[in-house]
């Protein structure tokens, strides 16, 4: 007699587009602890083996971390950000800053010729709050005021392809940049980024793509001793 795959119930199915929904809509951010099996169950109305079913589907995509004792957790925004998460995970950090600086080197020079004034606002908005976070000495405010501001120059390159991949790829760069910078903020690792925001400004789409492509290699050639 031939296997046949089971089907997953209708209604767990319905929970695992609800979970995902909270996830893709950035309702649950990456880092986020989602609500407890009881208040799923609670707020969904289902049982608890269908909220436990829908959870594992989910971590196993690589959108949630089910962390024993700590509660379930949001790694990844899609489905390919979760493969993408697992698959690089242990990559050689330069291969990771030569893509990071590949990709966002054409990223930058999109954004100068096809910005709009609302994206220069943001530009603004965002590499003041990268400021701040480092004045703050929080490395990880910093790791995240970092990624969001470069993922908003991808964004201003008006190439959804682009764009998707960079998000996808974002909580691999976000791991290692959070390797580069470590636990402390020092002044000899800080790289200034309003020359880049300029550039995308001024329409310079040379002088952006130079200033995009060396910002990944930045920590990475940090003078051997200053770990």
């Amino acid at each position: 007699m031939p296997l046949t795959s089971p089907r997953r119930s209708a209604l767990a199915d319905q929970v695992i587009a609800q979970l995902r929904a909270q996830i893709t809509s950035g309702e649950w951010p990456v880092g986020a602890r989602i609500p407890t099996e009881p208040e799923l169950v609670e707020q969904l109305g289902v049982a608890r083996n269908t909220v436990r079913e829908a959870v594992r589907a989910l971590a196993h995509n690589g959108l949630l971390d089910i962390r024993q004792g700590s509660g379930t957790y949001v790694v990844a925004t899609s489905e390919l950000a979760g493969v993408m998460n697992r698959r690089f995970a242990a990559a050689e950090p330069g291969h990771v800053a030569e893509l990071r600086s590949a990709l966002e080197a054409s990223a930058a020079r999109l954004a100068a010729e096809r910005r709009t004034p609302q994206d220069l606002r943001q530009l603004d908005t965002l590499l003041e709050r990268r400021e701040r976070a480092w004045e703050s000495g929080r490395a990880e405010d910093f790791v995240e005021a970092d990624a969001t501001l470069h993922l908003a120059i991808v964004a201003a390159s008006h190439n959804e392809v682009l764009a998707e991949i960079y998000a996808d790829l974002g909580g691999v760069l976000r791991d290692f940049l959070r390797a580069d910078v470590g636990e402390e903020l020092r002044p000899e690792a800080h790289m200034d980024h309003s020359r880049l925001v300029e550039a995308i400004r001024a329409g310079d789409g040379e002088r952006a793509a130079a200033e995009a492509s060396a910002h990944p290699f930045g920590c990475r050639l940090r003078p051997l001793g200053q770990d």
